[in-house]
């Protein structure tokens, strides 16, 4: 044996002249496990986002997109140019009794505005002085007092002759009638062309929301 043999080395690995055994170090194949089942998971996350995204931009989307549209044609809404059956639309100034009571210490203010109202075709009522609840006490233009079916029926139509008025219902008051009480800011009632056009606004037939049964 050579001196150059390390102990207990014999045989194949003797080293004879130059030569050397070549020591491998031993395999950890726990690595390549480790690093096998990493590349097939991070394949297998790959692999389904692309099916993710195929399904998105071919059925899944047209899944999706009609879903959409079903959902919305619960709450979608199209205007409607039908008029309501009630409301103000349906009254007209010669179908409403007014009564003109004056509460301010002017005179004369009482027939002169019913007078104007009959000539834009208002019926008249009684025409005189305003009762203790009111008279000296209203401090605006005046109010417009009805029952209570009148607050969006009647009570607008006469509201176009006198915007700035206090509107008041009572649901004790009986019949049709209104009352017109002026107070002490009143001048005039609106300009004729003014409350025309008011009405004419107020006439015209009013849009309403009804499902859309072609959308679904």
């Amino acid at each position: 044996m050579s001196m150059l043999t390390p102990p207990g080395m014999g045989g194949q690995y003797r080293i004879k002249g130059d030569k050397y055994p070549r020591m491998r170090r031993p395999r950890r194949r726990g690595r390549f496990l480790i690093g096998l089942v990493a590349s097939v998971a991070a394949l297998g996350l790959v692999g389904w986002g692309t099916l993710q995204l195929i399904d998105v931009f071919t059925g899944g989307g047209k899944k999706a997109a009609a879903a959409g549209s079903k959902a919305d044609c619960a709450t979608r809404a199209t205007p409607s140019a039908s008029a309501s059956a009630g409301g103000a639309a349906a009254v007209r100034p010669s179908q409403i009794t007014v009564n003109v009571f004056n509460a301010t210490p002017r005179s004369g203010l009482a027939k002169k505005t019913a007078d104007e109202l009959k000539k834009r075709g208002f019926k008249i009522g009684d025409v005189g002085n305003a009762s203790k609840d009111y008279d000296k006490k209203v401090k605006g233009t005046g109010v417009l007092l009805g029952p209570a079916s009148s607050l969006n029926t009647s009570l607008p139509v006469l509201a176009t002759q006198l915007s700035t008025a206090e509107r008041r219902t009572d649901a004790a008051r009986k019949g049709t009638e209104l009352d017109l009480v002026i107070g002490n800011a009143f001048k005039d009632l609106n300009s004729k062309a003014d409350a025309d056009r008011a009405l004419a606004k107020l006439a015209a037939p009013q849009p309403t929301s009804t499902a859309s049964k072609k959308s679904c």
